[in-house]
């Protein structure tokens, strides 16, 4: 099994507490359908498992979905304002509306500057960062979205992202 490198830091878009007894990281791709199946799929977890469950998001644009690097670029500049997980929930809600005028519309709604945004995407403000995700994906096998981690081991099942709940049910039985 391929493990997680880098482990999860302070630099990560992190939604609980690194301390929980289950940590899921997900490498992932706003324009990637199946990212967007598996993003109802870990709310889901979110919910039923709340505080024992800490999830990490990184980037991983795959160079086939065209607008999967400026989402990318587009959830860097929300979480620069603080509003991270406000446009990673809307990018995968939206996936088939990816593009300027959703990008300029969901800025807006987050209350962020429409030229403040232009600018970063101008300027590749956040593409050391997107690289530094894909780059530790590469490190940690990814070879294809969504990759998750769970616990610092990649998750490999038949089932794929289905299978994540019982899968952490089962981890978190001995805690109980």
């Amino acid at each position: 099994m391929s493990q997680l490198h880098p482990a999860v830091s302070s630099r990560d878009h992190i939604s609980g507490d690194t301390s929980a007894p289950i940590v899921l990281v997900e490498y992932g791709d706003y324009q990637c359908p199946y990212c967007g199946a598996a993003a109802s799929i870990v709310q889901g977890i979110q919910k039923r498992f709340g505080k024992e469950l800490c999830f990490v998001f990184r980037n991983f644009p795959l160079s086939m979905h065209p607008e999967a690097q400026n989402a990318a670029v587009v959830a860097e500049f929300a979480a620069k304002h603080g509003k991270f997980w406000e446009a990673h929930d809307a990018l995968y809600a939206n996936q088939r509306l990816l593009g300027g005028p959703f990008y300029v519309q969901l800025v807006k709604s987050l209350g962020l500057s429409e030229a403040d945004l232009e600018q970063s995407l101008q300027k590749d403000e956040f593409e050391s960062r997107i690289r530094e995700d894909i780059a530790g994906g590469e490190r940690s096998g990814v070879n294809g979205t969504p990759a998750f981690y769970i616990n610092g081991e990649k998750f490999d099942s038949p089932g794929g992202f289905q299978d994540l709940e019982p899968v952490i049910e089962e981890l978190l039985r001995p805690t109980r």
